[in-house]
């Protein structure tokens, strides 16, 4: 099976529970439909005003049966709740009662509180909202994984020669979020990277710190930066194989390793790029997907603490219902 049939699969095989912030907007309702259809998902809710999405739906000639709608805030009882907990979370950020009272009616942050009270296995937005609006939701709410401080993306780029990565598939981190990572952030973003290649690849991570330099062959900010995060990482021992820094022919072709890093651990087993920042990740994944003819899956967020996923605000359905399923496919 290619990668989205089995990460529908994988949802299937146990589904959970997810809520679209975006309720009233046509594409997403047409992907809830399909979702709950196709039983990739055990309940999905659609946030919003509720005379909104039933005209929304019945302009697209689409079937609400079995899909839940909700209009954050009108249920005082789940106001309340949801809202006290708003405040604890950020009242050392100078929020008041009154104002999380109010700000946890917006869909995005209702979204991200259901996950967060467990009312909600999964959340799913961006096809109207913009992806730091996404994210502060996230952030704000469900926050990051523990011991993890940084939230990225990734890309799961497949179709390649299959004497690289897992039969052709790598992860690629981060094309999407973090414009320029400190060595920290870039030692979470291989740590969260090197999950998804577990959740999505089935593999054990192999990761390459990328760079224009290998093992200091040249001398710059940007290589000491990733010499840094390598060694943060050797301080915190996760449990999979990395090395860096390492320039990408060296990282994937074994013969160009030994000549320029010989007895690196990675050789020949890499199925993990982190780049060393948004610039080179986009590009690179970009290059990969029309040059090599690869296709490429995401951006998947990555480091919260319960799954949420972006969507780009031109999706289509097909798009939004491939999010969905793989970002159920990481619920617990």
């Amino acid at each position: 099976m290619d990668f989205v049939s089995i990460m529908k699969a994988k949802a299937a095989s146990a589904p959970k529970r997810l809520v679209l912030p975006e309720g009233s907007e046509e594409r997403t309702i047409r992907a809830a439909r399909i979702l709950l259809d196709e039983n990739i998902a055990a309940s999905i809710t659609l946030l919003g005003n509720i005379a909104d999405i039933q005209a929304s739906a019945m302009k697209e000639g689409i079937n609400l049966e079995g899909i839940a709608l909700l209009h954050p805030g009108v249920d005082g009882s789940i106001l309340s709740k949801y809202a006290n907990e708003y405040y604890e979370l950020r009242k050392n950020k100078g929020m008041t009662p009154e104002q999380a009272k109010t700000d946890i009616t917006a869909p995005l942050r209702w979204g991200a509180m259901m996950v967060h009270m467990g009312d909600a296995d999964a959340m799913v937005a961006g096809a109207i909202n913009t992806t730091g609006d996404v994210l502060r939701a996230g952030l704000s709410i469900i926050g990051t994984a523990s011991g993890i401080k940084t939230a990225s993306s990734c890309f799961v780029m497949t179709g390649m020669d299959p004497q690289y990565g897992k039969e052709g598939s790598l992860i690629f981190s981060d094309c999407a979020v973090i414009p320029d990572p400190l060595p920290e952030q870039l030692a979470d973003i291989t740590e969260c990277a090197a999950q998804s290649c577990r959740e999505f690849l089935n593999a054990e991570p192999v990761a390459a710190l990328l760079s224009f330099s290998t093992k200091g062959s040249a001398k710059h900010d940007n290589v000491e930066k990733v010499q840094n995060a390598v060694g943060i990482l050797e301080k915190r021992n996760p449990k999979f194989i990395f090395d860096g820094e390492l320039q990408a022919d060296a990282a994937l072709v074994p013969v160009v390793l030994d000549k320029k890093a010989p007895g690196s651990p990675v050789r020949g087993k890499v199925n993990v790029l982190i780049f060393p920042d948004l610039g080179s990740g986009n590009i690179g994944y970009k290059l990969v997907q029309r040059l090599g003819k690869a296709q490429a899956y995401g951006p998947f967020l990555q480091g919260f603490a319960k799954p949420i996923s972006d969507l780009s605000r031109g999706a289509s359905v097909d798009d939004i219902v491939t999010t969905c399923a793989v970002t159920l496919s990481r619920a617990k």
